[in-house]
């Protein structure tokens, strides 16, 4: 998303944790500030350092804990497939049962929206709405709060660790 507001898809060809290089339809002004969701890594934000053919190259504004735990991910990143890593969750995932729900956020606003996939510590769902990362919401009958967007949602953590994989997927309907 550019300073206008206009969003564009875009692809990240190289990362660190202090700059990304960007190929985008749409190239923006050297100096612009650049928001971009990207997958296993979220929300960055920025400025336009260079101009370069089919993109940019952009500087990441981020705090030193945000970086760090961005160097983590992109390491991970990089070498799961060569090292044969495991996922990087805390808890297996799996495709509930009914992928539909709904999300009620704390002012009561309700969204539909399709279960991608669910743990028992939370979720990534599709939603046409991006909460602020740390908003509380309830999906179905259980509490969480926002931990991650990416491209067609985000992801959610219950507010308490669930027991087995049948109470989340109970609890994923609404009465």
């Amino acid at each position: 998303m550019l300073a206008d507001k206009r969003e564009f898809p875009c692809q990240v060809l190289e990362m660190s944790p202090g700059d990304a290089l960007v190929i985008a339809p749409v190239t923006g002004l050297v100096g612009e500030k650049v928001i971009a969701y990207l997958d296993h890594i979220g929300r960055i934000e920025g400025m336009i350092v260079e101009e370069v053919d089919g993109g940019f190259l952009m500087n990441i504004e981020a705090t030193i804990r945000k970086r760090d735990k961005m160097a983590a991910q992109l390491t991970w990143l990089a070498n799961k497939d060569i090292l044969n890593l495991p996922e990087d969750r805390r808890h297996e995932r799996v495709v509930p049962d009914n992928r539909h729900s709904t999300v009620v956020l704390d002012d009561g606003r309700r969204y539909n929206c399709k279960i991608i996939d669910i743990s028992l510590s939370g979720a990534a769902i599709e939603l046409d709405v991006r909460p602020a990362i740390g908003t509380r919401v309830s999906l179905g009958r259980m509490r969480a709060r926002v931990v991650r967007h990416f491209h067609n949602g985000v992801a959610v953590e219950f507010a308490s660790t669930q027991e087995m994989i049948t109470v989340v997927q109970q609890n994923l309907r609404v009465n």
